[in-house]
């Protein structure tokens, strides 16, 4: 197997490709910690913030960096959009703020109050404000991040991921552009508007296709499932792995046909072996599927380790109820095989393109906005 010719360093200031090698007990096993959040506190005016600058803007909401008049912190400001709700505040809204109520992690945004406008349509919901999100900084980034950075990034995404499970919350949109950093190491998953709790552990029926941005969007809900599990977040986690290690999306589709012919060709087509319940999902009459052959794993990712890449692809199965679990993912042996995992203090900086230090990121897709803008995919072939 082929392997790297540049070793991994931690020297903080320079670029990625710069860095050169130190001795590996500048390592050590990084496990994200357990931290108090305390509750809410009551509601004030918005007016208690001075809007310094946009963030972002997406289907559920505009983010505007701001600053707390009263403390001068810093913060991250989350306008809802109820513009088009005619009764009453909308289930998005409630579900964002019940389930960042509800998965308080030291790697999830952290929420501090809700407070409101000159009306009651005018609610902004308040969170620690972090410098960068992972799709802009892999996109200014002019090499990957460093294995032993991987891994730091990864192990905090599964416990955040592994804590809302545990709490019964399906985030339903991950992607790197929804995963923020500090100039520390620190991740916090961010973004919960597609988030809604369930009921049992391995599944819930009735529920949405709507989810999931198109690249991180598991092959069961493409194929018209309506039934699914926490696997679906598992999949996407998968695709920020991948994302990670190339330094770009893996699956760049521009539509759902092309996003299936990607995965059949890196998984190799789906069979009754690797995916027993693919034939009963409502979609999958309508695929002419392609011949038979092996996954193209190890020739997408030549470098990585083959517990990197049992890891990739325990991931990315095919088969749900085969899909690894955040609890199962954190335990494996990638994780303590050389390099070890990086501490999160000994994470280089970056310009922080959230406050206005670099440009805007360049254009990846949207999540689901609304359901009148879906449609159902029709027959075709791969």
């Amino acid at each position: 197997m082929p392997k790297r010719t540049t070793e991994e360093s931690d020297d903080l200031d320079g670029p990625p490709q710069k860095r050169r090698a130190k001795e590996e007990d500048n390592y050590s096993r990084f496990v994200p910690p357990r931290t108090h959040h305390p509750p809410i506190t009551p509601s004030r005016s918005v007016y208690s913030y001075e809007r310094l600058n946009q963030i972002e803007e997406g289907s559920y909401g505009v983010v505007f960096r701001a600053r707390d008049k009263e403390t001068g912190e810093i913060v991250a400001l989350k306008k809802l959009k109820l513009d088009e709700e005619k009764n009453g505040f909308p289930i998005t809204a409630l579900r964002e703020v019940n389930a960042l109520m509800s998965c308080r992690h030291e790697n999830v945004v952290g929420i501090r109050e809700v407070v409101v406008g000159d009306t009651l349509t005018q609610v902004f919901v308040v969170m620690d404000f972090i410098e960068h999100d992972l799709k802009s900084l892999l996109t200014m980034m002019p090499a990957p991040f460093l294995q032993s950075e991987i891994k730091t990034l990864m192990l905090q995404l599964l416990s955040a991921v592994g804590h809302c499970h545990s709490h019964w919350i399906l985030h339903r949109d991950l992607k790197t552009s929804n995963l923020l950093m500090n100039n520390r190491g620190t991740i916090k998953v961010a973004d919960f508007g597609l988030a809604r709790r369930y009921g049992d552990p391995v599944g819930v029926g009735g529920l949405t296709q709507l989810v999931v941005t198109l690249w991180y969007r598991a092959p069961e809900i493409l194929l018209g499932a309506t039934t699914y599990s926490t696997a679906i977040d598992m999949w996407s986690v998968g695709c920020i792995f991948a994302e990670l290690i190339l330094k770009e999306p893996l699956f760049q589709a521009k539509g759902e046909t092309e996003l299936l012919a990607m995965i059949f060709k890196l998984l190799g087509p789906p069979t009754a072996n690797s995916w027993p319940d693919y034939a009963a999902l409502p979609l999958a009459k309508t695929l002419l599927l392609p011949s038979p052959q092996p996954p193209q794993f190890r020739q997408k990712f030549p470098y990585l380790t083959t517990a990197g890449l049992d890891l990739l692809m325990s991931l990315l199965s095919y088969d749900p109820e085969q899909r690894i679990t955040a609890e199962e993912a954190q335990q494996h042996p990638y994780f303590t095989e050389s390099p070890l995992p990086k501490h999160p203090d000994l994470f280089g900086s970056f310009p922080s393109v959230a406050a206005g230090e670099r440009k805007r990121k360049p254009y990846s897709p949207s999540a689901p906005a609304r359901a009148a803008d879906y449609k159902l995919l029709h027959e075709f072939e791969i």
